[in-house]
């Protein structure tokens, strides 16, 4: 009788990276948005934009690489070789690790992309 291994996370750990980027993607944008509709004007700086970026950035991607050590965890459980293919609660567990893994790597590169808007744009025009 196999034992379920996987915590109560659930399919939800998939989300959590892809949800952490898009949170932060909305946050950048609208930040810059506000501050370049309603105190810059076109011609004005960016540096406080840029800082609430870059502290943006630096949470997302804190939280990204836990999600991702959770999922590497989760992948790493046992002790048999891979490929975890078996139809067993242990092998789906370590399945969704690996996509939670690498969901979380894809959504890490996509949060340092839209942080670089930040960087290139160098007025609200």
């Amino acid at each position: 009788m196999h034992e379920r291994v996987a915590s109560n996370d659930g399919l939800w750990i998939l989300i959590a990276a892809p949800g952490i980027w898009a949170a932060h993607f909305m946050l950048s944008y609208v930040t810059g948005a506000v501050w370049c509709a309603k105190f810059a004007g076109t011609d004005g700086s960016l540096v406080q934009v840029r800082t609430a970026i870059a502290v943006y950035t630096v949470v997302a991607i804190a939280g990204i690489g836990l999600v991702g050590w959770s999922g590497f965890r989760h992948h790493r459980r046992g002790a048999e070789p891979a490929p975890h293919d078996a139809d067993s609660p242990e092998d789906r567990d370590r399945f969704v690790g690996l996509a939670t893994l690498l969901l979380a790597a894809l959504s890490a590169v996509a949060t340092v992309y839209s942080a670089l808007a930040a960087v290139f744009i160098e007025s609200c025009y």
